[in-house]
């Protein structure tokens, strides 16, 4: 950044030409006496007094006036940028309890500059999700969400959590936090898809960092967060170490996310439970000739729960025994079984 943008960039923060001419010069010497700031930036003695308790008000400098003569010193640049982002961090709840969201739609793609902003998106997608999540986050910044991955479990979402740059994760660590928790010791970016609708993906330093020229990406996209997930459970998915999964939960239950559908038949069938599934359905790429179906499920292609059933990442599928024959049910936009469904619900065979 040259001369020039920075002196913009600190003007945009409220500081007079003058006062930026002082400031500079005192970060250019380290630590200097009133008389030395005057003479360099060719202001007076006392204006150099008036303007150097302003900036030590505003936390860029430090007034040493227990010294003869009075010294003024620039304070380390780290610690200014913590000390402002720390005050645009605190005007945030402030800030989004004034704005109405409903003015607003979600953009399409939106490029996120910003910590706080990453940190907001993220929680407001899973405080919003309504049926799945996909999530990694590196181990550090786990408790920062935990309280909303908790509520997403609650209100029956499915989660499925990798904890990245793990060090000595411990199943209490993330207990209650997801449906299934997986861990890695490696770095990995920071991914989010919700409900199949909304994305987000960020370098790590975006949240571990408070101060970083990296950039998210968010997007509101039905075609594009399919890929995503999909890049989620073919690649990072896979690489990580289960840690825990969930227990069976209470049937009967309708579930409008297939994938979370076809995990709790795999922990019932794995309980030495009966599971019978009733659904509306469609004979896979055809649009209209919808058909109900009611049978018991014998076998399910999974790969949320070890072991993984599936023959590649994205298939989850259930085999369910309707009398006459066996029949494959796949999830909205199945391509391979023979049907498709927005709906299913599971019950236990009496």
């Amino acid at each position: 950044m040259d001369d020039s943008t920075l002196r913009d960039r600190l003007e945009q923060l409220g500081l007079s030409e003058k006062e930026v001419d002082t400031y500079l010069s005192i970060l250019g010497s380290g630590e200097a006496t009133a008389s030395e700031i005057a003479d360099d930036t060719g202001v007076s003695k006392r204006y150099v007094y008036s303007i150097s308790e302003s900036l030590e008000d505003r936390g860029f400098v430090e007034v040493n006036d227990h010294v003869v003569p009075t010294t003024i010193r620039a304070r380390p640049p780290e610690e200014v940028i913590d000390a402002l982002t720390d005050r645009l961090e605190e005007m945030s709840g402030a800030l989004d309890s004034r704005y109405s969201s409903s003015a607003r739609e979600p953009q399409q793609f939106d490029v996120i500059k910003s910590r706080v902003t990453v940190i907001k998106r993220l929680t407001e997608y899973i405080r919003n999700a309504e049926r799945e999540i996909m999530l990694s986050v590196p181990q550090q910044y786990l408790p920062e969400i935990s309280e909303e991955l908790a509520a997403a479990v609650d209100r029956g979402v499915l989660v499925m959590l990798v904890v990245s740059s793990a060090d000595g994760l411990r199943p209490d660590d993330a207990s209650g936090l997801a449906s299934v928790v997986r861990s890695w010791d490696q770095p990995m970016p920071i991914m989010l898809t919700v409900d199949a609708q909304f994305g987000l993906v960020s370098p790590t330093e975006m949240v571990t960092r408070t101060n970083s020229d990296q950039r998210a990406i968010a997007f509101v996209q039905q075609q594009l967060v399919p890929v995503l997930s999909g890049s989620f459970l073919g690649n990072y998915w896979l690489m990580a170490t289960e840690e825990t999964v969930t227990d069976p939960a209470p049937l009967p239950a309708t579930y409008h996310d297939f994938r979370h559908a076809v995990l709790q038949a795999t922990l019932h069938l794995r309980a030495g439970h009966d599971v019978q599934v009733s659904a509306e359905v469609r004979p896979v790429q055809a649009e209209d000739d919808t058909t109900h179906i009611e049978g018991v499920v014998v076998e399910t292609k999974q790969g949320v729960a070890e072991p993984q059933t599936n023959s590649y990442p994205i298939e989850h599928t259930l085999l369910v025994d309707i009398g006459d024959r066996t029949v494959s049910l796949g999830g909205s936009g199945s391509f391979i079984e023979d049907y498709e469904t927005d709906e299913v619900t599971l019950s236990l065979a009496e």
